[in-house]
């Protein structure tokens, strides 16, 4: 156990220290060379609470939300029985009718083993379809959903692991013919490995709750809305990330949290006018040669280094009855760049707890009539806690 600690921790400070050295070196041209993969909605996070701290949530405290960090958490819940529902406008700037909404619950089977389940839903609005003359051929509300299982085992009283299974279903287009080619829903299996390992520590003479966790999620076939041979990666993706919690008196309880993010799927090539490969690799891989190329495949100058995507947050409790938080999160201008501060609150009474989350994005503020796509985001949960029904009808 001693040596997987060392491992996870070596891994976590090469990643850091190794990306903030690159990034500091780096000149400022690049070329925009943004990874895509089709059923992206599989890794929005669902999650108000971690909302409020820049999408943090692979090593935080267990809940019923770990089913999308890292379901290996699961482990270390302390209640026997919880589930949460969120609710998030997305894009609301741009469109107004595109919402992801999510289930997520779980279930003890006992002191080492527990069982996990959600359900995501994914409306992109009504869409009007027209032919090449614009006259119309009807209209259909595009939508996607996962159904998900997870089994978290713990093997020691620090360490757990957990595997998921999730279906992914995926209808964009309602069967409508494009071009001559036509089309139908995509629908694949995929599933996560993931690991959690918690310590009690101190620092400086203060005792905190120590954790690490990595989660390598969504590793599954490629998809295809049509019936040629052509498919798409679905969104691959590790995290790995640490946080730290303590208690600074009786009322009062603080925690911190970084991650780190990377899509492990194959960065686009860069061709020339004969449609060949000038620099990068060719992304017509398998899947699990994708996940190891994904670390050595960027073109030209690009750097393997701005494929990671950075977040860290804060937390504050009082009483463990009303929590502020507060977060950032950054991606490379040439892989998306998004970039945004959060803010969030949260409050428990009795059995229920309420979160929500609101978003700061950092580009198109100095622009004139500049809109950003994830300006106005909010995030909305709603979670049960069943043992504290217990301890009121007692």
């Amino acid at each position: 156990m001693n040596q997987l600690k060392r491992l996870f921790t070596l891994v976590l400070l090469f990643i850091t220290l190794y990306s903030f050295a690159q990034i500091q070196v780096e000149d400022n041209k690049f070329r925009l060379n943004t990874i895509t993969t089709s059923v992206p909605f599989l890794i929005i996070s669902p999650d108000a609470k971690a909302g409020g701290m820049g999408d943090v949530g692979v090593a935080s405290t267990p809940d019923a939300m770990s089913m999308h960090w890292n379901p290996a958490k699961y482990a270390f819940v302390k209640n026997d029985v919880g589930f949460s529902l969120c609710y998030t406008p997305w894009l609301k700037s741009l469109v107004p009718d595109i919402n992801l909404s999510y289930l997520t619950g779980y279930t003890r089977v006992d002191e080492n083993q527990v069982l996990g389940f959600s359900l995501r839903y994914f409306t992109l609005g009504e869409i009007n379809f027209t032919d090449a003359n614009n006259n119309p051929l009807g209209s259909f509300n595009p939508n996607e959903f996962s159904l998900d299982g997870a089994y978290a085992l713990k093997l020691s009283q620090r360490f757990s692991t957990g595997v998921a299974l999730r279906y992914v279903y995926s209808n964009l287009t309602g069967g409508q013919q494009v071009g001559t080619l036509a089309t139908k829903a995509a629908h694949t299996v995929a599933g996560d490995i993931s690991g959690y390992y918690t310590k009690e520590v101190r620092l400086a003479g203060q005792k905190m709750d120590w954790a690490m966790g990595l989660n390598i999620s969504n590793i599954g076939a490629k998809v295809s809305y049509t019936e040629t041979v052509d498919k798409d990666f679905i969104p691959t993706n590790l995290r790995i990330g640490s946080s730290l919690a303590t208690d600074l008196d009786e009322y009062n309880q603080l925690a911190l949290e970084f991650n780190v993010n990377k899509l492990l799927v194959p960065t686009p090539p860069i061709y020339n006018e004969d449609g060949e490969i000038v620099s990068g690799k060719n992304p017509d891989v398998s899947v699990i040669s994708g996940i190891f190329q994904s670390f050595s495949d960027a073109p030209y100058n690009d750097r393997e280094v701005r494929e990671l995507i950075y977040s860290t947050g804060v937390e504050y409790w009082y009483d463990q009855q009303f929590a502020v938080r507060s977060g950032f999160f950054y991606e490379h201008p040439s892989k998306g760049d998004r970039q945004f501060f959060t803010l969030g609150a949260g409050v428990r009474y009795n059995v229920f707890g309420l979160d929500f989350s609101y978003l700061i994005p950092l580009q198109g503020r100095d622009e004139v009539n500049a809109v950003n796509p994830l300006s106005n985001t909010l995030r909305f949960a709603l979670t049960f806690d069943f043992s504290e029904l217990e301890q009121v009808d007692k």
